[in-house]
């Protein structure tokens, strides 16, 4: 079925599917929502009953007491059975989404950090804030809803072939030309819908953008110039919405249009079959009851029609996101731990023939090198040449094209995710922390940690001092990315959560690129530290820091050019030497 001609019948079943083991409890709802559109309608049959027999002149004072019990059970019953639909399915409905986010935040742990750097930020975000908010808030009590509404309208055209078949079939007749007007409604407002939510992701990238740039932006006086552009973003969603509304409102016009003229042919029709006593008085005053409720039930129907054709689109970006390809983590193999008697004949790390593309261009190609246990390798050589490429496969952010990467002989692929990270400590250039408190920041790197491990490694990291003038200590809560701290600060305690953690390999971003000279010293007495009896991989751009490395490989247009010790390379008089002669007159 395509899109186009999805029906409402067809998104409530999508909707409902989507909730995997709470469907069956949004199914449930359906028998209150059945015997709630009965009562719905209860209170306009009495009345008919009533009229009828006091027009006959057979009521009586029992038989008013009894249609008024009757009246007053009818609405305590429907009060009953909202709260038993509004439990089976608007709870299950917030229970739905509860683990749509777990879900969700498990598979972006998956996903490969291609995802995040190919500008589907402002997707991710439109996902978890607008997407999932809107089904869970406006659309799971709609189903319910529907179902009764649906019943209401049948048990109104049966009251009409009651009264008279001719009155039936054209309410029948009415009602057909209806649901006609009503789906092509229906078509309009998902094409827009759709249309709708890609111009909502778009402003919401434009938005983040704008604020996580706010500080260059300001730099380099483009205030204006990028609120314009955050402005035009607006405009186009201000511009969409208007067009959703102007291509929607003639269809939904007709749509109420509809609704008066069967109201006013049924009413024409019972008026010339009274005239001609083909009905009585008593039915025609029933049926005038009835006549501004004949088809509220399908009115109420497609009045639902927008919440629904937008929860289908956000269904559909929802489930875009699910579908992206994750990592495979698969394997089943165990990392030899680290100094083992089955590791201790091959490298600790070791790179074969490792070739890798972003997309279709080619970042790497037919790199091999090893690292034995307790070496230090850096990867120096031109930005853009690939250097942070090769850690980050290592860490199988990304995985390897071509060739192989293997850690004690062991292929990182064949190896859960969750092993292979618990083997792997990251110093990154660009330090994130958590708005929290400085001690849940640290022991990220050991959950379980005690407080007396995280105030020991942070004397280890530098850093014991600083936290101790934050106005709580440990307990202190920074901001989010650590904006209450220096960026000297913010990589003391990066380096503390990966001392923590104590993982046998570290993949060191060169951590001194973009601190002062106070910092500096402080950070390298850091780095000492956690490096100590680990194998380590540096992504140098300050030469004279890895002068004493095992060895160094200098990677350019995603081939390692030279490789060699400092003192080697130094003597071959290539690449590397011009860069070091570079550094040294600067």
């Amino acid at each position: 079925m395509k899109k186009q001609n999805k029906s409402m019948i067809a998104m409530m079943h999508r909707l409902v599917n989507s909730c995997g083991k709470y469907k069956a409890s949004i199914r449930a709802a359906y028998i209150p929502g059945f015997f709630k559109g009965m009562c719905m309608k209860a209170p306009q049959m009495l009345s008919f009953l009533l009229v009828s027999g006091f027009m006959a002149g057979t009521m009586t004072k029992q038989t008013c007491l009894i249609y008024g019990a009757v009246l007053l059970g009818c609405v305590i019953l429907q009060a009953i059975l909202q709260n038993v639909s509004d439990r089976l399915q608007s709870a299950a409905g917030f229970k739905v989404f509860a683990d749509k986010r777990m879900q969700l935040g498990d598979h972006f742990r998956k996903l490969s950090m291609g995802y995040f750097t190919d500008g589907n930020i402002g997707k991710v975000s439109s996902v978890l804030a607008t997407d999932m908010n809107f089904i869970e808030e406006n659309c799971m009590m709609v189903l319910e809803e529907l179902v009764g509404f649906m019943i209401s309208q049948g048990l109104m055209i049966g009251f009409m072939f009651y009264l008279g078949w001719q009155l039936g079939l054209v309410a029948t007749a009415c009602l057909a030309l209806i649901i006609l007007i009503g789906n092509l409604t229906t078509r309009k407002s998902i094409s827009h819908s759709i249309m709708k939510q890609e111009c909502s992701e778009r402003l919401t990238s434009s938005v983040l953008e704008f604020a996580e740039g706010i500080g260059i932006i300001k730099t380099f006086n483009l205030l204006g110039e990028k609120s314009k552009e955050v402005n035009k973003s607006f405009e186009k969603s201000c511009e969409e919405s208007i067009r959703f509304e102007m291509a929607y409102a003639p269809w939904w016009a007709s749509l109420m249009i509809s609704y008066g003229v069967g109201t006013a042919l049924v009413l024409l029709v019972a008026g010339i079959l009274a005239s001609k006593g083909m009905i009585t008085t008593e039915y025609l005053m029933g049926m005038i009851l009835f006549l501004f409720d004949v088809f509220a039930g399908i009115k109420a129907y497609y009045g639902s029609i927008a919440r629904l054709t937008v929860t289908d689109a956000c269904l559909d970006r929802i489930e875009s996101v699910f579908d992206e390809a994750e990592i495979s983590n698969d394997g089943t193999k165990k990392l030899p731990a680290a100094g083992a008697s089955s590791a201790r004949d091959v490298p600790e790390i070791s790179y074969k023939n490792v070739t890798f593309a972003y997309g279709n261009k080619n970042a790497l190609t037919d790199i091999s090198f090893d690292v034995q246990r307790g070496q230090m390798i850096a990867l120096v050589g031109p930005s853009g040449g690939g250097k942070t490429t090769i850690a980050n496969l290592l860490a199988r952010f990304w995985d390897v094209k071509q060739g192989s990467i293997k850690i004690r002989g062991t292929d990182i692929r064949d190896v859960p995710v969750s092993d292979l990270m618990n083997n792997i400590s990251m110093v990154f250039q660009r330090v994130y922390l958590f708005q929290d408190t400085v001690f849940n920041n640290i022991a990220m790197g050991k959950t379980d940690a005690t407080r007396e491990e995280v105030i020991e490694v942070a004397k280890k990291a530098r850093c014991y001092d600083f936290i101790m003038q934050l106005p709580n200590g440990f307990d202190t809560v920074i901001g989010e990315g650590g904006a209450d701290l220096s960026g000297g600060e913010q990589q003391r305690l990066s380096i503390a959560r990966c001392m923590l953690k104590d993982a046998p390999i570290v993949i060191l971003d060169e951590a001194t690129a973009s601190v002062d000279a106070d910092n500096e010293r402080f950070i390298q007495e850091a780095i000492s530290e956690l490096c100590r009896g680990k194998t380590l991989i540096v992504i140098a751009h300050r030469l004279n820091t890895i002068r004493n490395a095992s060895k160094i490989l200098v990677v350019e247009n995603g081939k390692i050019a030279e490789s060699g010790t400092h003192t080697e390379l130094m003597a071959f008089g290539g690449l590397y030497k011009n860069m070091v002669d570079r550094q040294s007159l600067s």
